[in-house]
């Protein structure tokens, strides 16, 4: 499984919902695993994101259509960063 970093940021609509029902953001996790994408880690933020997501999904096609699946409710708005380890950085620069 490749690792990813996903950036949110609620739009109005998605804070409306989260203000709400703040369990949604659960729920999201529990659809995610539906598309097989692992929620890793997950963090509230302060700053230009509202949260950071790390997530595990089989290939970059996979966390794509998550993320378009997601974006597309109109609640939220994802920025997605493959990521490798150190160990992985080093040996492919080598």
């Amino acid at each position: 499984m490749a690792t990813y970093i996903m950036l949110s940021r609620l739009t109005e609509d998605g804070a409306k919902t989260i203000r709400a029902k703040p369990g949604r953001i659960q729920e999201v996790n529990k659809e995610l695993a539906g598309m097989d994408v692992k929620v890793v880690q997950q963090y509230a933020v302060l700053g230009a994101y509202d949260f950071v997501n790390i997530v595990e999904a089989p290939d970059l096609g996979t966390v794509m259509k998550a993320s378009v699946a997601l974006s597309g409710r109109g609640s939220v708005r994802i920025e997605t960063l493959a990521a490798v380890t150190m160990d992985e950085f080093v040996k492919s620069v080598k």
